[in-house]
């Protein structure tokens, strides 16, 4: 990793957690890690130009099929590939066809940029953690095993323990708060070699007094009405929140803020 780090562009791609959600702005589009670590290195450097083909939903397959061969033409300085999670969370994945699709990713990207950015994905402290704790970990092996083999950057966000704090995910269970995001961007820009901003963006937070009983009953009630059902529904109708839905930034242009997408899961 050097240090004073001067890129002059990044292309970002995956699914919903690239994407942005559930980092929503006052016009009901999503910001996310991604636009935050662009902003900043646009402060450093004028001209500085970044695009984000991320779409919410996609398996590391389509991310492949869809996203791979866009970042390479696009040639910028660093890309970041975040995907698989969302095959982890399936009911039936073959993880060798998902450690196969990554493999080929990375090939294909690193030698188109600078640096190559992977990730090992924040986990929610939870049962849903616990049920897909030895998938997830399966994938963050093959992560840390291409990132070996390609000189790729592996940001550790599974092992924050400020990111598996309930509290740093939006009450659909799958998505950080804008403050996950803001702690994910930090991540990415101290493995880039930028001087820290928050040296303790890891840190846990300050324990509060747990929710009662009520109040936890009545979040479960709504998460399972408002984001469960319809999520067990698309699965058996062979559906995607991202289906249909373009890149939010699919040009590698000068970074100048947040576009407007349309919202909504």
């Amino acid at each position: 990793m050097q240090t004073n780090a001067t890129y002059t562009s990044l292309v970002a791609i995956g699914d919903s957690f690239t994407e942005g959600m559930s980092d929503l702005l006052p016009d009901g589009t999503y910001r996310g890690w991604a636009d935050l670590l662009a902003a900043r290195m646009a402060a450093r450097t004028p001209g500085f130009r970044y695009a984000n083909l991320a779409v919410r939903g996609k398996l590391i397959g389509q991310i492949v099929d869809e996203q791979v061969d866009a970042a390479v033409a696009l040639r910028p300085d660093v890309i970041t590939l975040v995907g698989g999670l969302n095959d982890t969370l399936r009911p039936k994945v073959d993880m060798g066809r998902v450690r196969g699709l990554l493999e080929e990713a990375v090939e294909r990207l690193a030698p188109a940029c600078e640096q190559l950015v992977l990730m090992r994905s924040p986990g929610r402290n939870g049962p849903v953690l616990e049920r897909f704790r030895p998938r997830m970990e399966e994938l963050f092996t093959v992560v840390d095993d291409l990132a070996k083999r390609h000189g790729a950057l592996v940001v550790d966000l599974y092992g924050a323990p400020s990111l598996a704090d309930p509290r740093m995910w939006d009450v659909d269970r799958l998505h950080l708060t804008g403050e996950g995001h803001r702690r994910v961007a930090e991540a990415v820009w101290q493995a880039l070699g930028y001087e820290p901003e928050d040296p303790e963006w890891r840190t846990a937070m300050p324990p509060t007094a747990p929710p009662g009983w009520v109040a936890r009953r009545t979040a479960d009630a709504r998460f399972a009405r408002q984001h469960l059902l319809p999520w067990i529904g698309r699965r058996l109708t062979g559906r995607s929140s991202g289906d249909g839905r373009p890149a939010k930034r699919p040009e590698l242009l000068p970074y100048e803020g947040p576009v407007r997408q349309t919202p909504g899961m």
